[in-house]
Formats: C-alpha cells, structure tokens, sequence
C-alpha cells in the first residue's frame, strides 16, 4: 500500500506544487488571509459571508451568503526578502522569490437548510535559497541552503440552518491535506544516533493526511455578525529519501517522519458602522508548540554499509503558541467601488536558538491596502499585504555544529492577491 501511494505521489506533486507557498508570510509560516478580499482587510473573515475562502475559515458562514451559488476564482502571488549573516558569512540576501498560488471555490445552496461548497488552498508554507559559506569541513566555497515547505488542502464542507432561525449556521469541512518537505545543505547531525556528524544533506519527503474544521455563524443583529471556527491539527505521516555526505562517504537513506500542521481557534466580529462602512477584529490561536516541538527523521537502509542499519535524526524547533489579533475596514466610497485596509500582529512563534535560514518565519507585523469593484455580475478584488518583524540576532545556537552561532536574521514578505467572485441566484438570507 505504502508504494502504491508512493507511486501516486509524484502526480499530486505536479499539481500542488503549482499552487504551494514556499515561504513564510504571517504567523509564523501561515498566511494572513487566503483570497484578495479578506487580505485586504487584515486577514478578517471570521465573521463575513462574502467571498469563497469562508470554506477554508469558517465554513460554518456557507448559508449566510447572498445568492444561491458563488464561485470565486483568485491568485495570491507572494515576494520574499530575507536576510542572513553570521561569523563566515556578511549579511546576504536569500535569492528574492516569486510563487503564484491559485485559489478556487464553489458554494452552493442546496435548498433552505443546507449549502454545500468546494475549495483549495494553500495556507501554510516556507521556504528560501541562500548561497552561504558553509562550516568546517565545507568552508572552501558558498554552499547552497535551500528548503521549501508546504501544506495545501482540498475541502468539501457543508453548511446547516436550522428552519426558523435564519440568524445561526453550523458547519464543517473534510479532505486531503498534502504536504512536503525538502531541506538542502550543509548540516550537523543533531543525534540521537551520530551528534556532531558534519554532513551535506538533501532531504525530501512527502505524504497526506486527511483535515477537517468546524465553524458556527451568528447573525446578532441586522448589522452584526460574529464567526467561530476550529480548524484541526494534521498530521501527516511522509516518506522519502535523505542523501547524506560526510566523513563516512555518501549513502541514501530511506526516510519516515511525521509532519504535523498545527490546530487553530478563532473568533472574529463584523460591524457595519454605517451602510458603507465596516470594522471587523479576529482573533486566532495557533497551537504551535505541539506542531512544531521537534522533526523526528527515522532513517532507514542505507545504500553504504559503513553506516548504521537504522538511525534516528530530530531537528529541534520548540516553537510557541501565538494568538494573531487581525483588524480590518471596509468602505464603500462610491457605489460599487469598495476600498479595504487592515493591520495583523503577533509574536514570532521561533525562539532565537532555533531559527535558521531554512524556516526564515520571525514576522510579527503586517499591514494592507485593498481594492474591490464590480464590473459585470463579477466582484473584483485586488490587495496587497507588507509582512515585516523585527532583526532576530543568536548568540548561540541549540543546534549543535555552531553553523549558526553569533547570527543575524531579517525577514519581510509581499503579497499581491486578485480574486473574482461570481454570484448567482436571490438567496433566502433575511438580512443584508
């Protein structure tokens, strides 16, 4: 079973890598906002019914949506800029990247209780490329750092009202979440089975897991709302190959591990100040510290005999919990000229001892503009998102080798998203 799926594999790859993040953009390595409305507006989306990323975010706003039928189309393209320095090394930027990442939709009421829809997505990723001095005993030239990392998920959920309460909806998602991993250069072993080992390590791995969520909509008022949503852990339990050079020679391992993708819980509110403006706060938490603790590497069958049969690698992390706090605006300056802006903060879930240039995820802060128009039955929308955190420095490093003692990281990330959403239908919404 286990090389029939791996035989499947390479397919899917061609297809999410095509829409996969490879780099860190938000919280931590998560994205604020998934469709160019909602990054528009800080990432606020918890408590609105009007675009198709609410399969993703709070499925349970389905049955709020104005019409029968929504179909959003968008692409969120992402800028990376990140630098790193230490004691063999000046201050040097990553290879400036650009990934495109589609986005679709499809909602659809089934009837006055249920509505159904279709998304995929890519919340989660990181990634960068460096070309870096490495550590003795490969000093003698720049070494090339690369790493990429992905969660992309494909959801169907529905959405429920119950008859005589218009006001209030529950729903869910399920689907495939896949997931991969590739690391790329000069590494220490971190042990249990060969500490202080020094190495060149290409590691790549793959697999998928089933997700799901759950979200409630409330409807308070005419011009209130407030959304809840748990999106679950995922774990995804991944297979591949590690070639490793070192003093011992060069050999391929067969590679196991688990990667897991954290939970989070939100809760957000939407207001309508007046009947062309809106305030909107979401506060999410992600549970980092149990996703992120450790990558356990089992290694196994080696292609040269001077290595150990079987070996265990862990990659330390010990990454925190952080709580986001997303506000965003809406206002309507002309009818059907709608302009956005919001702001996001939260603490960098990466202790400095732990950080590398592998995983460059230190943001704390972003802001964002956003440009909405309807033209022809479709709604348009543009945003951009600045991310930004403040210079990390290390003075010691928990990873053993020193590769990255006495060392100088800065992150910042751009994204430019447009989304289309379509509308069909006069919907049974008794507000807005």
């Amino acid at each position: 079973m286990r090389a029939t799926f791996h035989r499947a594999l390479p397919f899917a790859y061609l297809a999410v890598s095509f829409i996969a993040t490879s780099s860190a953009l938000a919280d931590g390595i998560t994205l604020d906002g998934v469709t160019a409305m909602s990054i528009g507006r800080g990432g606020t989306n918890l408590g609105f019914a009007d675009n198709g990323s609410m399969i993703h975010d709070n499925p349970g706003a389905m049955s709020q949506m104005d019409g029968d039928v929504m179909l959003q189309l968008g692409v969120n393209t992402l800028f990376t800029q990140f630098d790193y320095g230490d004691a063999d090394n000046t201050q040097q930027r990553s290879q400036n990247q650009m990934y495109s990442l589609p986005e679709v939709s499809f909602i659809r009421r089934m009837n006055q209780e249920w509505t159904a829809g279709f998304g995929i997505y890519t919340p989660t990723g990181f990634g960068s490329i460096y070309n870096l001095d490495g550590p003795a005993p490969f000093a003698t030239g720049p070494q090339r750092y690369e790493s990429f990392g992905s969660l992309s998920k494909v959801l169907f959920g529905a959405s429920y009202t119950p008859v005589g309460h218009e006001y209030f909806s529950v729903g869910g998602t399920i689907g495939p979440g896949i997931s991969f991993v590739n690391l790329e250069g000069p590494y220490t072993l971190q042990g249990p089975t060969a500490p202080g080992l020094p190495g060149l390590l290409d590691l790549g791995v793959q697999g998928a897991a089933l997700t799901w969520s759950a979200g409630a909509y409330l409807q308070v008022t005419e011009s209130t709302s407030i959304g809840m949503s748990y999106l679950a852990d995922v774990k995804v339990q991944a297979d591949g190959e590690v070639g490793l050079n070192s003093p011992l020679g060069r050999t391929l391992y067969e590679a196991e591990t688990e990667i897991k993708w954290p939970r989070t819980v939100g809760i957000g509110a939407r207001h309508e100040v007046s009947c062309r403006t809106v305030v909107a706060v979401d506060v999410i938490w992600t549970n980092w510290s149990d996703a992120f603790d450790h990558l356990d590497i089992y290694l196994s069958e080696p292609s040269n005999g001077g290595y150990p049969p079987n070996a265990v690698e862990r990659f330390p992390l010990n990454w925190r919990d952080t709580v986001s706090t997303r506000i965003g605006l809406e206002h309507e300056w002309r009818p059907g000229h709608i302009v956005r802006t919001g702001y996001v903060h939260h603490k960098s879930p990466i202790p400095s001892d732990t950080i590398t240039p592998w995983i460059p995820g230190a943001l704390e802060h972003a802001v964002s503009v956003g440009y909405g128009v309807n033209w022809r039955c479709w709604d348009i929308n543009l945003a951009y998102m600045y991310s930004f955190g403040p210079t990390v420095d290390v003075d010691t490093s928990e990873f053993v080798g020193g590769d990255f003692d006495d060392s100088t990281h800065r992150n910042r990330s751009h994204c430019v998203a447009l989304g289309f959403t379509r509308t069909f239908g006069a919907g049974l919404k008794p507000y807005r």
